[in-house]
């Protein structure tokens, strides 16, 4: 397959934003260790066919996040992969990026510039997928802070997608793992990508 991995282990997790918290129970999941990549999002555009513009296609961005997808198009991925394979709910990407002791940021609880890509970071673009090793959740996950937004599973109550992460234009309160944004799943953008998921 190509894209790494790491396991979420099956438990009980405690999600939501401060205030809001609820206890999950989750099932074992394989998600991505990154964001899919614009090399791999290439071999999948070749492979099918598929015309996507935005996705950046030089070789000098090949190890960043892959951005410029619809969520369909993110999906369709998912589904090129493999019929196990898909996106994470937003409750997978969470407990990935918070552990079992509900962190509020995946390397723990103060904000750190020098972890991820964001504003105060000031780089004012992607970053390769393994640029902040430093950055890495309890379970090996990188860049769930900063770099891109992400598209999870989940809907919103009007129907809009959901992304999560916050990107490199997000200050440390955005980059919180446990804050959602409802997000239009027909636009694409150069500050979203996503991670696979695989039950």
């Amino acid at each position: 397959m190509g894209v790494p991995l790491v396991e979420v282990p099956a438990g009980r997790y405690v999600l939501g934003e401060p205030g809001e918290e609820r206890a999950c129970q989750l099932a074992t999941v394989r998600i991505g260790r990154w964001p899919v990549t614009n090399a791999e999002v290439r071999r999948f555009l070749e492979a099918t066919d598929r015309d996507v513009p935005a996705v950046h296609r030089a070789e000098a961005l090949a190890d960043h996040p892959a951005t410029g997808l619809t969520r369909e198009e993110s999906e369709a991925f998912c589904a090129w992969l493999g019929e196990h394979v898909r996106l994470p709910t937003g409750a997978e990407w969470e407990a990935a990026a918070r552990g079992t002791d509900g962190r509020p940021y995946p390397w723990g609880e103060s904000f750190d510039p020098e972890r991820c890509a964001c504003a105060e970071s000031g780089w004012g673009w992607t970053v390769p997928v393994d640029a902040h090793p430093a950055g890495a959740g309890p379970f090996g996950t990188e860049q769930q802070s900063g770099n891109v937004w992400e598209w999870v599973a989940d809907r919103g109550a009007d129907g809009w997608g959901v992304v999560r992460g916050g990107s490199y234009l997000d200050t440390g309160w955005g980059l919180r793992a446990s804050r959602a944004q409802a997000a239009d799943p027909e636009r694409a953008t150069n500050t979203t990508g996503f991670r696979i998921v695989i039950e």
